[in-house]
């Protein structure tokens, strides 16, 4: 019996984060613009994204916020001001790190440089924030643009689709939703810097 229940919560667990592939493509433009390029500026836009069931962030916070208000006074308030702080100290950052591990094989770095002649713009169109209750689990993803434009322009050179960047731990240890979004920023700064060196677009 100890065994069938051990065998059942397992199932569970893998049905719940069954791996889905991030999805990259080219959707307009070409890379060549970036030969030669040693830096690239990089801005964050969140400002028409969906959230889990919701097509608008402003809809699903205010619901979120509310019942966790309604379990506990303040809960909903302190969860709503980390759910924009993690944006830049931790979403960003991470984004950063691991694209720029990718990057400095080619010895190109990304960052706050405004001086760049590029910038990317990237831009979260979806958040599935996940959960992890122990035995059942969904991972959290991204759906992100990576928009490139000359520095004060706001006419794109090159757009890059990612598709459901998976954000978990592999060991199963993403209870707090900021670790898990944390991770797919993680992910797509990864997969965008291999693209991109791969497509020698330096």
């Amino acid at each position: 019996m100890k065994f069938k229940t051990l065998l059942i919560s397992g199932i569970l667990l893998v049905s719940t984060v069954a791996a889905f592939a991030q999805k990259m493509k080219i959707t307009s433009g070409d890379p060549g613009f970036l030969k030669g390029q040693k830096k690239i500026n990089v801005v964050y836009d969140y400002s028409n994204m969906g959230v889990g069931k919701f097509d608008r962030e402003e809809d699903y916070v205010k619901d979120k916020s509310e019942k966790l208000n309604e379990k506990e006074s303040g809960r909903g308030d302190e969860w709503k001001k980390n759910w924009v702080a993690d944006r830049k100290e931790r979403f960003e950052p991470k984004f950063e790190e691991l694209f720029n591990k990718q990057l400095e094989k080619v010895g190109v770095k990304v960052g706050q440089f405004d001086d760049a002649e590029y910038t990317l713009v990237l831009k979260t169109t979806y958040t599935e924030p996940g959960f992890n209750v122990g035995v059942v689990r969904k991972s959290a993803f991204t759906n992100l643009e990576a928009v490139f434009m000359q520095t004060g322009s706001e006419e794109p050179v090159m757009v890059i689709a990612l598709e459901k960047s998976p954000g978990r731990d592999a060991m199963g240890y993403d209870f707090d939703t900021g670790y898990r979004i944390q991770e797919s920023y993680a992910k797509a700064g990864k997969e965008l810097g291999q693209f991109l060196v791969k497509k020698k677009a330096f």
